[in-house]
């Protein structure tokens, strides 16, 4: 129990401790901190107090920092014992903060005195491609069901490289992108804005310690080498992907806006809700294969009001768990051709999907591709969306009474330009 009072269905128990930027009124420099119930911890004002004296070098200049980078740099040891560290602070029973009026009143803010803050400066974005019920999905609308998945899908993670530019926190607005898109199928393209504009429930690992040019993150190691994980809209221009993936991929379609959530949850803060993955068949070759379980126990959902509404609505409840790739495999077969990733380095999951209809992670599965109506509260329906939609992606564990979440990854969309 922590001394800070806690709602019982809080995404931010003392078992969590996840990590995040935050600025406030009276100090907008951007600084790390953490997240309890409905309140955040100043990690630098605690560290200036000395009382991270013990664990971390420069404390007060690693927490001071605008981004997580130098603190992820520090490598897992580091973060294992900061994070155990805080949680001795903050529980009911330790008097060092609960005892100490002054230092609470400079660390410690309500959630709505505070604004988040892009939690990390990403230098490379990944995203990969890794629900064999989304690639299944999007492969039979496109190829028909005997073709669904490529050859190499069952053999590797696919995956392709976004753009790091144009990933936002949570509550940041995205105008609707511009682009070429065929409106009537086989006639020339026109120019405008897109009409068949998505969300992707997509789940995305931040890189702590990278490796060096030309030396392989091992499939046993590439858990120490991930940081923590967040939540991640991959928003996503259907008519203009469409139009433009042949034969490189994804391009306009996907680099105009990627969300993630403010809060990033260690793999510490996971590690009781590991739990096993898809049987893979074929046996993944050796540099991936995992003994272990190595998958996630992540409720997730997809919400969405509508610009004419005042409810959200719930269109799609999924898991983690259901992801045919591990995160390990991801990082270790991003790496085996020597590539080295950097500590900050953003990799997506892709679209999670589950196999049931209420649980496709995108409106393109949702609505198949357009041929049938989401159903919505108020009697409103969508097949995508639409200007000023706005969605919330959430996600949770729970086992034995202990819960950890991510709080919200929210966006809306704005008009796009004339």
């Amino acid at each position: 129990m922590s001394f800070i009072e806690t709602k019982a269905d809080s995404d931010f128990s003392i078992h969590n401790i996840p990590f995040g930027i935050i600025s406030t009124s009276q100090n907008p420099a951007p600084r790390v901190a953490t997240r309890i119930g409905d309140h955040v911890v100043d990690l630098s004002v605690l560290a200036q107090a000395g009382l991270f004296s013990q664990i971390v070098a420069d404390a007060q200049g690693v927490f001071s920092q605008p981004s997580l980078n130098l603190f992820m740099s520090l490598g897992k040891p580091i973060w294992t014992a900061t994070r155990k560290h805080i949680q001795k602070l903050l529980s009911a029973d330790e008097p060092t903060l609960r005892d100490n009026q002054d230092l609470i009143q400079r660390a410690i803010f309500p959630i709505s005195s505070i604004k988040t803050h892009l939690p990390a400066n990403i230098g490379d974005y990944t995203d990969f491609y890794a629900s064999k019920e989304h690639a299944t999905n999007v492969g039979i609308m496109f190829r028909g069901k005997e073709n669904a998945l490529m050859p190499n899908w069952t053999h590797l993670p696919v995956g392709y490289h976004g753009r790091a530019s144009s990933v936002v926190v949570s509550g940041t607005g995205l105008k609707r992108p511009n682009g070429q898109r065929t409106v009537v199928k086989g006639e020339a393209p026109q120019y405008g804005p897109s009409l068949r504009l998505d969300c992707e429930l997509e789940m995305a690992f931040l890189v702590g310690t990278g490796n060096d040019l030309g030396e392989p993150i091992t499939i046993q190691n590439a858990k120490n080498h991930i940081f923590g994980v967040v939540l991640m809209n991959d928003w996503s221009a259907r008519d203009i992907q469409a139009w433009e993936y042949v034969p490189l991929g994804p391009f306009l379609g996907k680099n105009f806006g990627t969300t993630v959530s403010a809060w990033v949850v260690t793999m510490d803060a996971l590690e009781p809700f590991l739990v096993d993955g898809p049987v893979q068949d074929p046996k993944p070759l050796e540099y991936l294969a995992e003994n272990t379980a190595s998958a996630y126990d992540i409720n997730l959902e997809i919400k969405l009001k509508p610009a004419e509404g005042t409810k959200y609505s719930v269109i799609s409840r999924s898991n983690l768990k259901y992801m045919y790739w591990s995160f390990n495999q991801q990082l270790a077969h991003h790496t085996v051709n020597g590539c080295n990733m950097r500590t900050g380095d953003l990799c997506g999951s892709g679209t999670i999907s589950g196999p049931t209809e209420d649980s496709f992670g995108s409106m393109l599965e949702l609505s198949w591709s357009g041929a049938k109506d989401i159903q919505l509260e108020e009697g409103i329906t969508r097949k995508f969306l639409q200007d000023n939609d706005e969605m919330i992606l959430a996600g949770w564990c729970e086992k034995d009474g202990v819960r950890v979440g991510f709080g919200e990854c929210h966006g809306k969309i704005l008009p796009a330009n004339k």
